[in-house]
């Protein structure tokens, strides 16, 4: 019997992202599936907690006001769950 994973999918105003490269302080360019690269912030909550590499696939929240440039990081998926998003075909990056 195979364990199901459960794994955060993209909500409303919500994308899945690469990251690309990290720009110090709490910054980071991010790669969007919708093929826009956003400059990204680590809200406070989560500056110190995770830590982020390139290469990681992270779930952005777009802002409201300049939303094609820029978004929060909302959550790190770890290894398993982004192999999970590649084989079920929702992470297409």
């Amino acid at each position: 019997m195979e364990e199901e994973i459960r794994v955060r999918k993209p909500g409303r105003g919500e994308v899945l992202g690469i990251i690309e490269s990290l720009m110090g302080s709490n910054k980071l360019k991010v790669f969007c599936q919708d093929n826009k690269i956003r400059l990204c912030r680590i809200p406070g909550k989560m500056r110190k907690r995770i830590w982020m590499r390139e290469g990681d696939a992270v779930l952005v929240k777009i802002w409201e006001i300049q939303g094609d440039n820029h978004g929060d990081i909302v959550y790190k998926y770890n290894p398993t769950q982004a192999g999970w998003l590649k084989r079920k075909g929702i992470l297409t990056i």
